[in-house]
């Protein structure tokens, strides 16, 4: 089994779905009393996003090559960053390290064109949905991205931030989630990512009749299935 190297705790809310997603399906494939073989390094999310609120890429960067660095030297196999934004900084980490970075996005490419998805409406942080870092590698697998308006924009990053980071789980923000993504799917949207690794925490297939694609399960299923290979 390969060792599978998390760089977590941006928020570490959803880090914990990832450590549970990754060993509830290691052992649906070996059985028994198999677990996955993790290292975990955990930043400090608030470092995070102060460079991310001040526009200081560069120095995110140079924070999380650090991690990956180290998780390297203790024997990580692969890595896997759990959050959707900081993939923005993917080139400069992968540059300071020899071993490969599971990229979300491409991860959750795959997953639309196996579920024949060509239009997808997007929801995450405003850098997610604004910026191209993450819709270029949908984009590229031939996948048309929707983002909502400039003030639904905000509504849905407001609530990341200054709720599901801190843990807060609100019905009125649900709502709020619901009728945007009602509002893309009038638009064509065929399916919606979670593009953000807290909003699962908010929004379940349940909550809308579009095809719900969450990027954590999916990333966290993908680094299970990798880890096993042989």
């Amino acid at each position: 089994m390969k060792t599978i190297g998390l760089l977590g705790g941006m928020s570490w809310e959803s880090t914990v779905t990832y450590y549970q997603v990754i060993n509830e399906i290691v052992n649906q494939e070996l059985g028994g009393l198999h677990s996955a073989k993790i290292l975990l390094y955990s930043v400090d999310f608030a470092e995070i996003e102060k460079c991310q609120a001040d526009g200081d890429w560069d120095k995110s960067a140079d924070i999380l090559s650090a991690a990956a660095k180290n998780l390297e030297k203790a024997g990580a196999d692969f890595i896997v960053i759990c959050t959707n934004t900081m993939h923005k900084v993917v080139p400069q980490i992968q540059s300071k390290i020899g071993i490969p970075i599971l990229h979300i996005a491409e991860a959750t490419a795959d997953e639309l064109k196996r579920c024949n998805i060509t239009k997808v409406a997007l929801l995450g942080t405003k850098y997610t949905m604004t910026q191209d870092f993450y819709k270029e590698k949908l984009t590229r697998a031939g996948i048309t991205v929707l983002i909502p308006d400039e003030q639904e924009i905000e509504t849905v990053n407001n609530i990341i931030y200054k709720e599901l980071c801190l843990g807060i789980i609100s019905e009125i923000s649900k709502e709020k989630y619901r009728d945007i993504i009602k509002a893309l799917s009038r638009r064509g949207a065929e399916g919606v990512i979670l593009g953000c690794t807290e909003i699962g925490m908010l929004i379940r297939q349940q909550d809308t009749d579009l095809p719900v694609f969450d990027t954590t399960r999916i990333h966290a299923s993908k680094a299970a299935m990798l880890s096993t290979e042989r």
